[in-house]
């Protein structure tokens, strides 16, 4: 797996990222004078840390041959109404009533595996640099 992503500027207020064969489209919502074709850069910030969680749930499940057609993952947040900085990310797991209980605070566990959630909480260093080809 590559550890490079190219960005390019397809007009408007687009913006995408080609990865390993992948084109990952953004845009902006239409009041931000985008098209809204796309989520936004921050939306899909959001989701990968969501469905990273979702990666460790299915995996917990899927070794120990448990369901997981009913099981549903909610991830919710609430800002800092001074900063509107994202002050908590909630993630609540549900499962349905024939799932064993015994598992639930292991799926817990399961969710604190999460490599966006750990990245968070010890960021890497950001080197930033601008330069003329």
């Amino acid at each position: 797996m590559s550890n490079e992503m190219r960005v390019t500027f397809p007009g408007g207020k687009k913006v995408y990222a080609d990865y390993n064969g992948f084109e990952i489209a953004t845009d902006q919502h239409t009041d931000a004078g985008g098209e809204g074709s796309a989520p936004e850069p921050y939306n899909l910030f959001l989701a990968s840390l969501a469905t990273c969680a979702g990666i460790y749930i299915l995996g917990f499940c899927q070794r120990r041959q448990l369901p997981v057609e009913d099981i549903t993952l909610t991830q919710s947040w609430e800002r800092d109404p001074e900063t509107s900085r994202m002050a908590t990310i909630r993630i609540t797991v549900e499962t349905p009533p024939e799932f064993p209980e015994k598992y639930h605070k292991a799926l817990e566990r399961s969710v604190h595996q999460c490599a966006v959630k750990k990245t968070i909480l010890d960021p890497p260093e950001f080197v930033v640099e601008a330069r003329g080809r």
